[in-house]
């Protein structure tokens, strides 16, 4: 098949593209229907919980990955497979704590944020919750409860972006949230 007027495309550049500016339309929408930038910012840390308890049989159906013997280990599985098979970045896994117990995803570009400007009046909105989200609700599935929150936004001014990940305790004989 010849090439339509001689241009090459890159498939997931485009897809990558589309996905950013869909997603740009959905906090749009989220700012218009919510009063304030922490309603905004919860809607999209119920949404990524919600993608990441979907996400992770994909997830382990596509990796053929066992399960892990630490957080030290899920660390490495969610920065090196997770984030480069669903977002086609590799964070680093940094700062962790003295005890082992808390950890950062720092992402030198934020996918989600390629053609963002916050608004002066959207201080307090994380624009990518919705990353938090996922990796709680993932998590959770594998039971694994853990505080994910933004310690650092490029959005805001930050040269990087950076999750933090704090392992709270595992879960035991527990139903997912939302299934008695």
């Amino acid at each position: 098949m010849s090439k339509a007027l001689g241009r090459s495309f890159d498939n997931k550049k485009i897809v990558g593209e589309l996905f950013t500016l869909t997603y740009g339309a959905l906090v749009s929408q989220l700012i218009k229907d919510y009063e304030t930038d922490e309603d905004v910012n919860k809607q999209l840390d119920k949404m990524g919980y919600n993608i990441g308890v979907r996400l992770v049989e994909d997830f382990m159906a596509r990796s053929n990955m066992g399960k892990c013997q630490d957080l030290r280990e899920t660390a490495d599985v969610i920065a090196k497979l997770a984030f480069k098979m669903y977002l086609n970045i590799v964070p680093t896994v940094a700062n962790w704590s003295p005890a082992n117990d808390e950890f950062s995803l720092i992402l030198e570009n934020n996918p989600l944020a390629e053609f963002v400007e916050l608004p002066e009046n959207h201080t307090n909105l994380n624009y990518g919750n919705i990353l938090c989200g996922t990796i709680r609700g993932a998590l959770e599935m594998l039971q694994l409860e853990v505080q994910t929150w933004f310690a650092k936004d490029s959005l805001k001014g930050d040269n990087t972006t950076e999750l933090r990940v704090k392992f709270i305790r595992r879960l035991t004989d527990a139903l997912p949230a939302g299934e008695d």
